[in-house]
């Protein structure tokens, strides 16, 4: 690791799973392959002398099978307002080139991508309430996502429920909710009442920041 970076900030995750999410669990994914939207909005980061406050970043992935087995796409997006060195650093973090082995989860799941499309620089709107269960994001023509509280099949009621990890590479800590997501080409995606956690990530090149 030759640069220093941190992130901190909200995030939203959905993807095509059952509530909960098998592979939280190291556990094979529902329907035998993963497919996955998320974004998050970075309140205070920098990479090396390049502040990153307030920009947003998003991303479409697939893999034909479990993630572990490998064969994986993922379509970067960038906030547009991001200056080119901005877009440089996000792009640099979210490829785990500058993060140690196993630390986080951009290196992991990109030790297990074959594909790297180019990446997007556009509007990408955010919005996230970690402890109600709630978000959505938006790229226009990419990608719509939206989390909502997981509902009591018989009363209707929201049924929160969270994760707490002792040694997580994405959080610590995440509510699960209910995604509705939708994504076009090159990485298509559709699926409503499936999962979605929601986080409060904290990120350094050497893992989750305790």
């Amino acid at each position: 690791m030759a640069i220093e970076w941190m992130i901190r900030g909200p995030e939203v995750a959905t993807c095509n799973c059952a509530f909960g999410c098998p592979c939280q669990f190291n556990a094979l994914p529902t329907s035998g392959n993963c497919r996955a939207a998320v974004a998050m909005r970075i309140d205070e980061g920098y990479f090396g002398k390049v502040k990153l406050d307030g920009l947003h970043w998003a991303a479409t992935a697939a893999w034909p099978g479990p993630i572990h087995e490998g064969h994986g796409a993922i379509q970067p997006i960038v906030d547009e307002r991001a200056s080119p060195e901005q877009r440089e650093a996000v792009l640099k973090i979210l490829s785990g080139e500058e993060t140690e082995p196993g630390a986080t989860v951009f290196q992991v799941f990109m030790s297990v991508v074959d594909t790297v499309h180019e990446p997007i620089f556009k509007t990408i709107e955010f919005d996230a309430n970690v402890a109600n269960a709630t978000g959505r994001f938006s790229v226009p023509g990419i990608v719509e996502a939206r989390a909502e509280p997981i509902r009591n099949p018989v009363t209707g009621e929201p049924h929160f429920a969270k994760l707490s990890l002792r040694k997580g590479f994405e959080f610590l800590e995440a509510e699960f909710a209910s995604s509705t997501t939708q994504a076009s080409a090159p990485i298509a995606l559709d699926w409503a009442g499936r999962h979605a956690h929601l986080a409060m990530l904290h990120l350094t090149g050497k893992g989750v920041v305790h």
